[in-house]
């Protein structure tokens, strides 16, 4: 078992307020697993309407001089959804630390279902010009915004209401449904494709998937807004350890948690993004399926993601964080190139390759989640880990599409994202066994920072 043999930067909390009664309380944990997982999905279905769309957006909202460039343009909107993230994560990490991860929460869902139900509310650069995608891209912008705060702040919510030895699986909740949204969005999308000719797709059809979050937004709202803060906040709070400035002194003092979990992130990150977001993309434009048949890879990947999540959650409870983020990463550095390469036999080939990745993007999420919670101090966590996780995604996973189309049309070869996907596998191998320390046995409740 690992110890704490940790440097303290505020008094400990008082033992008999670390874990209220009531976090064990008959169905309380049913309450907070339910309300994480419905908020979260709604979440990450308002962030994933956008890539489902993404070549008809390519086509309504630049101009069709070029289709590369138009889709290298959408990739880029999306990208750029994710330069507002680090405001988010500075924003709610420093909100959840101070204020409470339950009203960090409430008003992310907020922000996000507000901005996605005003991207389908959009008109189309026919209408507006060059207006229509410098407001995409601000709507982009405020979704990135909430995403933010989002993951990491469900993933620190549950996890202070989890059981001891099943941090994992309560955590799982979180990338579940993450996995679960990409679902409901893919569904959306071939329904809506396969069932619309393409004049109804181009003029009404493709906003469907971003009008639905207004009424989902509602949803998970009034659920995050009926449960009460963490047993670890509300210790926190009683013991007169919140921090003043969390975003600062987590960078003070954290910085080598936050560096490691942004180097093996990189990997969760990009791994992820090639998976869900740009495969469909991918095997349209560059392989040559049809879009029904990408849209059914999709659904099939992230079922097999979402099916993978609950058991590698449970396989980390077991062996630990740092087995498990190793496996992961070696397995990206070996087995992503015959995934890509199988993508291109045919339709059975794309779905074997696709859950190749979604199965390695499954073990390295569940691993990820309790890790990044577990590392932090309880006072430093929401903005710690948001420090860490988000430049991860800004830097490697927002930019994951773009670089993946530009590297085919630069490389000549459709296996050039597996290549990209490989390095950075190997990178992330070497941090975890280097520089990753085991946090499994590590307690939530402890205000100190883990020695070098």
């Amino acid at each position: 078992m690992t110890t704490d043999s940790s440097a303290p930067v505020s008094p400990p909390l008082p033992a008999k307020s670390a874990a209220p009664e009531s976090a064990d309380a008959p169905g309380v944990r049913r309450k907070v697993a339910t309300a994480t997982a419905i908020g979260n999905f709604v979440e990450w279905f308002d962030s994933g309407a956008y890539a489902i769309m993404s070549a008809t957006i390519a086509g309504l909202f630049f101009p069709q001089y070029d289709k590369t460039a138009a889709l290298l343009a959408t990739w880029a909107v999306f990208a750029g959804g994710f330069i507002a993230r680090p405001l988010g994560a500075a924003f709610f990490g420093r909100y959840g630390d101070r204020i409470g991860r339950n009203r960090m929460l409430a008003l992310s869902v907020l922000c996000m279902s507000g901005s996605t139900l005003l991207i389908g509310l959009l008109p189309s650069y026919a209408t507006l010009g060059i207006a229509a995608p410098v407001l995409l891209f601000l709507l982009r912008a405020m979704q990135g915004f909430s995403t933010g705060g989002e993951y990491t702040g469900a993933s620190a919510f549950i996890m202070e209401y989890a059981p001891e030895g099943r941090r994992a699986r309560y955590a799982s909740v979180v990338p579940l449904t993450v996995g679960f949204a990409s679902v409901a969005g893919a569904l959306t999308g071939l329904l809506i494709t396969s069932s619309l000719d393409d004049a109804a797709l181009n003029s009404w059809g493709w906003r469907i998937p971003f009008l639905l979050a207004g009424p989902l937004g509602l949803i998970g709202l009034y659920l995050r807004s009926r449960i009460q803060d963490t047993p670890v906040f509300r210790a926190l709070e009683k013991g007169d350890v919140v921090q003043e400035a969390p975003l600062r002194e987590a960078w003070r003092v954290c910085r080598r948690q936050v560096l490691t979990l942004f180097g093996y992130s990189i990997t969760n990150a990009v791994g992820y993004y090639l998976m869900s977001s740009y495969m469909i993309a991918y095997m349209s434009e560059e392989v040559g399926y049809t879009k029904s048949q990408a849209m059914l890879t999709s659904v099939v990947a992230m079922l097999a993601y979402s099916l993978a999540c609950p058991l590698m959650a449970a396989a980390s409870d077991r062996f630990g964080r740092k087995l498990m983020l190793l496996f992961a990463c070696g397995g990206f550095t070996v087995a992503t190139l015959p995934a890509f390469w199988l993508i291109g036999t045919g339709l059975g080939g794309a779905i074997a390759g696709t859950v190749v990745l979604a199965v390695l993007v499954a073990v390295i999420g569940t691993s990820n989640v309790p890790a990044m919670v577990e590392m932090f101090p309880g006072q430093l966590r929401a903005s710690g880990s948001a420090i860490g996780y988000t430049a991860a995604y800004v830097l490697f996973g927002g930019t994951a599409p773009f670089v993946a189309t530009g590297l085919v049309s630069l490389g000549g070869t459709p296996l050039a994202p597996g290549f990209y996907l490989m390095g950075l596998g190997l990178v992330s191998a070497l941090v975890v066994l280097f520089s990753f320390r085991e946090t499994l046995h590590l307690p939530l409740t402890r205000t100190t920072v883990l020695e070098k």
